[in-house]
């Protein structure tokens, strides 16, 4: 077996674990917090759900469309977190699959669910029952709203993404420093391939 293969094996394995973990976090955490609250919070938390859904689609993308030769300017003005852009920009295929597929679908997954509690919340304050036209008729709004805010959420961070890919991914770079060097969180190891086409220092 080809050695690309197996590291694309590898990571995908990686991945799966890393989405089951957060996935389950994430189901926990959510569940907690909507424990209780009113629809109308619920509703909030929802939206804040697809927030980060967005947030996160759009910084995937911009780490596809960046060009790393800006960064190696910036790296060597030593302005925090350039370094750490570059890293990101090497290593776009991987970050972007955390971003927009792990992450991403996770919060598509979760607003969904939230979406479904907050629903049943709704019509139990106003005293339906589960199943009843009712709640069918809120579910159906409240599906559409939330996925039309998600899908045009997204289409928007993508037109953003790729008219300011640098600047998006220069603020990652430099949040990655801050958890660098104030916690002492790397997140990478320094032994990335270099991204192609942006190899400034070409032999001829």
């Amino acid at each position: 077996m080809k050695d690309s293969i197996k590291k694309s094996l590898h990571w995908s394995m990686i991945i799966a674990v890393i989405t089951l973990v957060l996935a389950a976090l994430f189901a926990i955490i959510s569940t907690a917090i909507l424990s209780g609250v009113s629809w109308g919070i619920g509703m909030f938390i929802v939206f804040i759900i697809v927030f980060i859904g967005v947030i996160f689609d759009t910084v995937g993308v911009a780490a596809t469309a960046a060009n790393e030769r800006p960064f190696h300017a910036m790296a060597a003005e030593k302005l925090p977190g350039a370094k750490h852009a570059v890293q990101i920009t090497r290593n776009a295929d991987r970050f972007a699959n955390f971003c927009n597929d792990v992450i991403g679908d996770i919060a598509g997954v979760i607003s969904g669910t939230a979406s479904a509690y907050v629903v049943l919340r709704l019509a139990m304050q106003f005293g339906y029952e589960e199943g009843s036209s009712f709640q069918l008729l809120i579910s159906i709004l409240f599906t559409s709203v939330v996925a039309a805010l998600t899908v045009g959420g997204k289409s928007v961070g993508k037109t953003l993404a790729i008219q300011y890919s640098t600047q998006i991914i220069y603020q990652v770079g430099r949040l990655f420093y801050i958890l660098e060097v104030k916690l002492n969180i790397s997140i990478f190891n320094g032994k990335k391939r270099k991204k192609n086409g942006n190899n400034t220092n070409k032999r001829k």
